[in-house]
Parts: C-alpha cells; structure tokens; sequence
C-alpha cells in the first residue's frame, strides 16, 4: 500500500515480514511510534499501553514473559497458550486500542500536534501513532536465544542512558526479574522449555 505524508509528500510503505503462527513458540516483537516520535516518554501513553496490553493478554490467552517501553518503541516476548492464535492480529488490536486513545487525546487536547502524525491513504487522511508495518517480529526457538533476548531488552534502558541498572526503568519487567515487586505488568517467570 503507498501512504503519503501531508507534511513533505514524501512516500511510505508498509513493511513486509513474515509471521510463523501455529508453532507453539515465544515470539520477540518489536514496534515503533510513527516517525520515531516519543509518545512514551510522557506517562500517560505508557499507561494506555500497558492497560491495552494486559487486557490482550488476558482475552488472548497469552503469556509476557518479558516487555520494556522505551520513548518510542516497545519490546515484549509473549508465548501464546492458544496454538491457533494469530499473533499479528493479536497485537494490532492492541495497539489499535492505544492509538485510538493518543489520537482521542491530541484531538482534545492538543489538536495542534495532529499535523506531525496526520498522513494520506488514497483519498483519506488518518493520524499515525505507530510506524506502518509490523515491526519485527520472530520466533524464538532455542532457550539460549530467549536468555540472551530477555537481558539485551532489559538492557535497552542502561544502553540509551536513562538509568544506571535495568531494574530501575519503570516501564520494565526488568524489576521483577530482579526479585522486586512488578512494575506495571506481571509476567511469568516459569519460562517453560522450548519445543
């Protein structure tokens, strides 16, 4: 699909990637705020997430086993219980109901902002809080692989200067990893054996 920007004309395209459903596998996800944007250094599209977030969980069946909100991207590992769940589907609802709130809002409050995230398709205007595509996306299939994933978004945080130690980013199950209470969002830290 070819999207246009208002601001500079310039196209966009959505990104093509593949989704392997149906393996009982933990999936990595990584997805960004439109135009790298950083919604997510004010508290309240944190919030929205995380709500959003837990209320897919628990209508999708599915375990967090990791998750971090950076300014303007998030990272989670999720392990569906359902097998036949579409993962894809899954968390464009969820960031569907995110975007919805943040456009809601920046009309309300700051209809101003609108521009910067107001692009074409076709004959129609629509504002973006996410990135088109999906972002990336795959299965992790080795537990070693799921280890070293865990650490390296945990450490998204200390890399980009926001905290000293991982556990101290609130937007983080990197608290709960360290025997602190969670901060937001549970996961489950069973981490079940990979098939």
């Amino acid at each position: 699909m070819h999207i246009q920007t208002d601001a500079d004309g310039k196209p966009l395209f959505r990104k093509v990637r593949k989704r392997f459903d149906h393996l009982s596998q933990p999936r990595e996800l990584t997805f960004s705020s439109y135009r790298g944007h950083q919604f997510f250094l004010k508290r309240r599209p944190c919030e929205w997430f995380v709500e959003s977030l837990e209320e897919g969980l628990h209508q999708g069946n599915v375990d967090l086993w990791c998750w971090v909100i950076m300014p303007e991207h998030v990272h989670l590992i999720v392990s569906p219980r359902d097998p036949l769940l579409e993962v894809g589907t899954w968390i464009g609802q969820i960031k569907s109901n995110v975007s919805r709130k943040a456009v809601a809002w920046l009309k309300s409050e700051a209809p101003h902002w609108l521009a910067q995230i107001t692009v074409r398709e076709g004959n129609r205007k629509r504002h973006r809080f996410w990135q088109p595509g999906g972002g990336y996306d795959r299965n992790i299939t080795h537990e070693t692989t799921l280890e070293s994933m865990i650490q390296y978004i945990h450490l998204n945080p200390v890399r980009r200067g926001l905290v000293q130690r991982p556990e101290e980013w609130e937007w983080s199950s990197a608290a709960e990893f360290s025997g602190l209470p969670p901060s937001h969002l549970s996961v489950d830290r069973t981490l079940p054996h990979i098939k």
